[in-house]
């Protein structure tokens, strides 16, 4: 709706996990190395948490865009499945062929994953399972993940596991009944928010990868929107784009903070009515449509 009023090519702030908007903070690179390190070790489960919106799936975007050649991934989107379900889900993540008589057996089901990790084995391969909302498996789905990582050869373990959620998995792999896997955990990696010097730089990264040629956000806006989205980038996504908006719609180029504030509100839905600019800007983009039809119709 705002591209071209500020030069852009692209919506900025979708929050879609696009790897290209990934922005290399210190925090956000390790986590990507940490990664990086768990679909090349040689079995064991890698635990990656973090707050709602502080980019984990993004870092999961950017590694499967960017992952060795010589490795299988199976990413696993919901784990709120059976069993039998997530197993099923991990055969064709990986293209193992499963008759319709095995689908519902896990016996069959684990066979034919064993199989398919030995012949990766034997052709040089790795593979492993990002399970992603990990903090969401149910007990006996997470004892199968454990057990799935005792398939191996004398030299080395076959399936490497990684585990990405919210600070509630660590919660979960604290009880009793989850120390077995707990104790295979060989690499735990939290991922904070942004600072607010970070937060500015974000901000800017997205607008450069979008397009954008000259500021737009003031500093004392920036500093503003890093205090409203807490430094959680969906939250700063959302509050950006719906201050690009209200500038749209106000013919403002430049962005300051009292912008900045009137965005974070509507999208907190503390406001009592619609504020004006987001009337102006359904007249616009409609008069706009309307134009473009006008066009077509000559």
């Amino acid at each position: 709706m705002y591209e071209n009023f500020f030069g852009l090519t692209e919506p900025p702030f979708s929050i879609t996990p696009d790897p290209r908007y990934l922005y290399p903070s210190a925090r956000h690179t390790e986590a990507l190395g940490h990664l990086f390190y768990g679909v090349s070790a040689a079995g064991g489960f890698i635990q990656l948490t973090g707050e709602v919106g502080t980019g984990k799936t993004t870092v999961v975007r950017s590694l499967l865009a960017r992952a060795p050649a010589d490795v299988d991934i199976a990413l696993i989107l919901n784990p709120r499945v059976t069993v039998t379900e997530f197993l099923q889900t991990i055969c064709e993540e990986l293209g193992v062929a499963v008759t319709v008589d095995d689908r519902n057996s896990v016996k069959s089901l684990v066979d034919a994953l064993t199989a398919r990790l030995l012949e990766a084995h034997a052709a040089g391969r790795r593979v492993a399972v990002l399970i992603d909302e990990a903090h969401l498996l149910e007990r006996d789905v997470l004892e199968q993940v454990r057990l799935l990582t005792n398939i191996e050869t004398a030299t080395r373990k076959l399936l490497q596991v990684i585990l990405i959620g919210q600070p509630e998995l660590s919660d979960l792999l604290t009880r009793e009944d989850m120390r077995q896997v707990a104790q295979r955990i060989t690499g735990r990696l939290h991922l904070d928010p942004l600072y607010a010097e970070e937060t500015a730089a974000y901000v800017r990264h997205r607008l450069r990868v979008a397009g954008a040629t000259q500021e737009i956000f003031t500093p004392a806006a920036l500093r503003e929107l890093h205090r409203q989205g807490r430094g959680l980038p969906r939250l700063v996504n959302v509050i950006a784009d719906r201050a690009m908006l209200a500038a749209f719609a106000s013919d403002r180029h430049e962005i300051k903070p009292a912008i900045v504030r009137v965005a974070a509100a509507e999208v907190a839905g503390t406001t009592r009515r619609t504020r004006p600019w987001i009337w102006l800007a359904i007249v616009a983009t409609a008069l706009a449509i309307a134009s473009t039809a006008l066009v077509w119709l000559r």
